[in-house]
């Protein structure tokens, strides 16, 4: 019954990342980010509900609930028609990502974990959370260096487009880096107090996590601007990916 949740989810992400490619049709993606967030929203309410714990401990579950969690960072203003290449970006991977961690078996009804619940909400929520963010942050990157790419060759439909401007663009990604970086920091001291007192080894997961913040900060600290910036952005982004895919399996 809890998976059966999964297939609406997937199909409203699904239709979101076709109709995004046509302007004409954007607003129908629009309603299928809606309607298949919703849905992921029920199948985790399901999983919590079935659950003795926290239902996302594992890597497959987490996977699953860093995908609810871009998609909602996403919904608070991305679905707007100037945003339109922002969702384009942004819901493929999600499904991706979904897709994988239904393969996984992370939207099964939950199961306890050996971890407290505390630690969990503390640690994977904060850290999924602020990944959420940065996620967002090198997408709308992204857009920044393909509009000021199309912009200094002049392409001709590039005022048809109506795109936020690049000082907008620039402005967003600065502000998200801004909201997110404390999330992974509660996040990280988090995981270092369970460390001090439980004992454990100090896997690369955890030191790609460290490098990860290192250059958040220092974008934040540095705020580079134009190009400089959105690379430093996807640069963080490139280390996000590398401990949420390539190596989180070692690590739970």
């Amino acid at each position: 019954m809890v998976e059966a949740l999964f297939w609406p989810a997937l199909l409203g992400y699904g239709e979101a990342a076709l109709a995004y490619s046509s302007p004409r049709f954007a607003w129908l993606g629009t309603w299928g980010v809606r309607i298949g967030w919703l849905a992921q929203t029920a199948l985790l309410a399901a999983q919590a509900a079935h659950s003795d714990g926290f239902p996302w401990g594992t890597f497959a579950g987490s996977l699953n609930l860093f995908v609810w969690l871009v998609v909602g960072t996403y919904l608070i203003w991305g679905c707007r028609p100037r945003y339109r290449l922002l969702g384009l970006s942004v819901m493929p991977l999600a499904v991706l990502l979904f897709v994988v961690a239904r393969v996984g078996g992370g939207t099964r009804a939950g199961e306890r974990s050996h971890y407290g619940n505390l630690f969990l909400v503390l640690h994977v929520g904060f850290v999924l959370a602020a990944f959420a963010g940065f996620t967002l942050a090198a997408a709308l990157a992204g857009l920044y260096l393909w509009e000021d790419r199309r912009l200094k060759r002049r392409a001709a439909d590039i005022l048809a487009l109506r795109l936020p401007s690049l000082v907008t663009l620039e402005r967003l990604t600065l502000r998200t880096v801004a909201v997110a970086l404390p999330l992974l920091t509660l996040g990280l001291a988090a995981g270092f107090v369970r460390l001090a007192q439980r004992g454990g080894g100090f896997d690369a997961l955890m030191a790609i996590t460290v490098v990860t913040w290192l250059v958040y900060g220092g974008f934040l600290a540095v705020r580079p601007t134009g190009r400089r910036g959105a690379h430093v952005a996807l640069l963080g982004f490139a280390l996000v990916i590398l401990v949420r895919v390539a190596l989180a399996g070692s690590h739970f």
